[in-house]
């Protein structure tokens, strides 16, 4: 399938953020999906994951979360301790509250896009972003349709913004992954996470995925686990097909009773 990729300025409240945008190119809309990053940072391996949730029928958005930094670019094949201070760095720099700030400009500047469906949108997030798509599934409840976490960490923590806090705002459906060997994710995360979503009645499937360690989704990491990440992406790609669907019959049902 073809595809239209452009590099864009996304406006927020707090300045401009560059981004990588790509879509079908074919007549007609596609449902917005937003691709929240993963510490490393904005690359190319990202942009080709957008590029595949493209193909899929979607217009997906990548920003560049560290935006506020001014431009930061990792070289990860020559990854040593110097270089993980400056990503872990780069990482604490942002916060819950900044994402949805920012969550908020990205959702804009889709409804703006002539190619972009208008309605609900769709996030998926990996590493650090398993928290953010928590919160603005919380934050944005009638716009976040379907959300889902690639072996997310800091979802639950002590702190009074903890994501799994949130749980019971949450209208859309949400996907989490978890490898199965991942020393970001302490052994308290799964089972209390699992116990908030229950507890809220929150729409969600949660997996622990076996034979897996943290990055198994990224094809360039020797953490790579192409069965298992294809069953996610495949539970991913449902979720969004299923929920899209829903809303349009949602949409549909609606008008006729009017």
């Amino acid at each position: 399938m073809a595809l239209i990729e452009q590099n864009v300025m996304v406006t927020t409240k707090h300045g401009k953020c560059p981004s990588f945008a790509a879509c079908p190119d074919a007549p007609g809309q596609f449902p917005g999906i937003i691709l929240y990053m993963d510490a490393p940072g904005f690359r190319e391996e990202l942009c080709n994951m957008a590029r595949r949730i493209a193909k899929h029928g979607y217009f997906c958005l990548l920003p560049d979360m560290y935006y506020r930094l001014g431009t930061c670019r990792f070289d990860i094949p020559r990854r040593n301790d110097a270089m993980s201070a400056v990503i872990k760095a780069s990482m604490n720099s942002l916060t819950n509250a900044d994402v949805v700030d920012d969550t908020g400009g990205f959702i804009a500047w889709l409804d703006a896009q002539d190619k972009v469906k208008p309605g609900p949108v769709g996030c998926v997030g990996h590493c650090m972003s398993g928290c953010y798509i928590t919160t603005v599934s919380a934050r944005f409840p009638t716009r976040m349709m379907a959300a889902a976490s690639l072996y997310g960490v800091n979802i639950v923590t002590d702190k009074p913004d903890s994501p799994h806090l949130l749980v019971d705002k949450i209208k859309g459906e949400l996907y989490y992954g978890f490898a199965e060997t991942d020393g970001s994710v302490p052994a308290n995360v799964i089972p209390t996470l699992t116990d908030a979503l229950k507890k809220a009645g929150t729409r969600h499937t949660l997996e622990v995925l076996p034979g897996t360690q943290h990055g198994y989704c990224f094809s360039e990491r020797a953490s790579c686990n192409p069965v298992q990440s294809e069953r996610s992406w495949a539970k991913i790609f449902d979720l969004w097909e299923r929920r899209s669907e829903e809303h349009t019959s949602e949409l549909q049902s609606h008008s006729f009773i009017s």
